[in-house]
Formats: C-alpha cells, structure tokens, sequence
C-alpha cells in the first residue's frame, strides 16, 4: 500500500513540474524561446526538449519498453537535445515533450516501483523504477527552476502555473532588489 502512495504522489509532482516547464513557454515570441540566456546557450525551449529525450531514454530503453520513435543513441550525446533548430517548430517539440511523457506514463503505470532497469551510461547502472522516478522528477525540478530564471529574466515572469501568477507591483519589486543590493554590498565591504 505505501507502494502505490508513494508512486502515485512521486508520479502526480512530476506530472506539476512538467506542466510548469512547458508552461514557461507561453506567451514569448520563437526568439525568446530560442535564444540563448546564459553563456552556455542555456534556452526555454531547448530544456523542453532534453526533458522530451531524458523522459524517453529513462523510461523507454532503461526498462526494455523502447520509446516507439527515433532516438539518439545515448553513447552519440553531443548536446545536440539542449537545442532546437530553425526548423525545428515549438509545436514539434511541445508534442514530442507529450509523446515522451505520455510513454514515461504508461511505463510507471505498468510497473512496480522496484521493477529493475539497466542505465548503461551511469556508474552504477542497475536501478529500479523507484530510483528512476526519483532522478527523473530532480532532474525535471531542477530545469524547470532554470526555466523559471530564464523567463523572469526576459518579461519578470515567475511562478509554477497561470493561475499561480501574481501580479508584481515593479517599485515593489525595485525597491526589494534595492534591499538586496544594498545588502551584499555591504557584506563585501566587510570583506575588505
């Protein structure tokens, strides 16, 4: 019984943080989904995408139920998932996102959390569905928070969700900056 609690509720909080790293998404034009944010050409929609591949590597091939579509082969990794080309649509990776997670689904359906796996690309490559659940929600987490960097950045967007969205009163927020500023000034002042 706490089995399937703790399947379901693991299940049910990465099904939220998907929601929200795609929801990052709306309302930008293609360049700013696009484009490069960070000095390593961190961008929204290609965090989608890795997500899209991960999803399908871990809970297609790991437990011998293959994604039905092409993959790259994980040993050819070259970055290539943490990008999109021109021709490559947001629609496109938006779908191929659900196709991956809807597949991932239909694998934590079928199988009990302590079914094993092989991840032939990690250390230690025997796992179980539990341990892949776990990795797969950190690691969706963990973009996800990017995601939400990324786009705060670009329009001042925050939150997990449209109807979590508040609005921010800017001198609220510049005021509040300020405090921050002012703060580590200070500290490193004290520093020095």
């Amino acid at each position: 019984m706490i089995d399937e609690f703790a399947k379901e509720y693991l299940h049910g909080e990465l099904r939220r943080v998907r929601t929200s790293l795609v929801w990052k998404l709306d309302g930008l034009p293609e360049y700013d989904v696009r484009r490069p944010l960070t000095p390593t050409g961190t961008n929204l929609l290609g965090l989608v995408k890795h997500m899209a591949t991960l999803e399908a590597w871990y809970f297609g091939a790991v437990f011998d139920r293959p994604f039905p579509e092409p993959l790259g082969r994980w040993q050819d990794a070259d970055g290539s998932d943490l990008w999109v080309t021109a021709t490559e649509t947001r629609e496109q990776i938006i779908a191929f996102y659900q196709r991956a997670c809807e597949h991932a689904d239909r694998t934590i359906a079928a199988l009990p959390l302590d079914t094993p796996g092989h991840v032939p690309w990690w250390s230690h490559p025997d796992v179980k569905l539990f341990g892949i659940m776990v990795h797969v929600f950190k690691d969706t987490t963990r973009h996800a928070g990017h995601a939400d960097i990324l786009r705060e950045g670009l329009d001042g967007r925050t939150g997990m969700a449209a109807g979590q969205l508040e609005q921010t009163d800017p001198a609220a927020r510049e005021a509040y900056h300020a405090v921050v500023e002012q703060a580590a000034r200070a500290a490193a002042a004290l520093e020095s």
